[in-house]
């Protein structure tokens, strides 16, 4: 493998990771951090890659999408529904402007870049109205329950089925029980993207951009599953052949 210095032979690809700003405590400090569950670095070191994670920090620059290889969009708080016309009026999320701000152009930039783009629950949402589509804003209210949302701090176990044919098929096969955390789901697929995987309520649990290139996205945290690796395998695997492309 091959890294953004085509001079150092056999590095690993170098995949970058959005954080949270939330208030921390570091012993007996308590202050603002950019942070992450460590799942997502787990992940991808067992995948092969560098993990590098990335605070907001205002608007996505250039310079930055050229230190990567890879894009791995985590989850995290709602979208602004501003962003698809809807209102949070009544919504039982929160949002984070600041990441909204920094993640949209982050992923603007990639998909400029043709990087590789594995985005997880929130990442997912973001990457169907950066494309323009819309979300449902809370999800019991479409499929009159909340199986997909689970407990306060859980992960619910949700069989979803995927589309044959699909990038997801092929990595994790025709059935697959995942571990899903979410309240809002994709309402209007976005042009340019094809759902390619649903709960058994008709929930979109996975897209994929239609023209070939590898953006995948899944309603569903696959970094809460250490037995199931696949997609951030393949990231990384796409990761290695952007790197080496471009450096050829």
């Amino acid at each position: 493998m091959v890294s953004n210095d085509s001079e150092v032979a056999g590095a690993r690809p170098v995949i970058g990771l959005p954080t949270y700003v939330e208030q921390t405590r570091f012993n007996a400090w308590e202050l603002p951090g950019a942070v992450l569950p460590h799942a997502y670095v787990d992940m991808v070191v067992a995948a092969g890659g560098i993990p590098v994670l990335l605070p907001p920090a205002g608007p996505a620059r250039p310079e930055l999408v050229r230190r990567l290889d890879g894009l791995l969009l985590t989850g995290g708080a709602d979208i602004d529904p501003a962003r698809y016309g809807g209102s949070s009026a009544g919504l039982p999320g929160y949002t984070r402007p600041d990441r909204d701000e920094s993640e949209f152009g982050l992923f603007a930039l990639a998909r400029a870049a043709s990087m590789p783009i594995l985005a997880v629950c929130r990442g997912l949402q973001l990457a169907n109205v950066a494309l323009g589509g819309t979300l449902i804003p809370h999800l019991p209210d479409a499929v009159g329950h909340e199986e997909h949302s689970g407990v306060a701090g859980g992960f619910t176990a949700t069989r979803v089925l995927t589309a044959a044919g699909s990038r997801v098929a092929e990595l994790a096969g025709p059935e697959v029980k995942v571990s899903c955390h979410h309240h809002q789901a994709v309402d209007r697929l976005a042009d340019g993207l094809t759902a390619t995987a649903h709960a058994a309520d008709g929930t979109i649990e996975a897209v994929e951009a239609s023209d070939g290139s590898f953006l995948v996205g899944v309603q569903w945290h696959p970094e809460a599953d250490a037995t199931d690796r696949r997609l951030i395998r393949a990231l990384v695997e796409a990761a290695d052949t952007y790197r080496r492309e471009l450096d050829s």
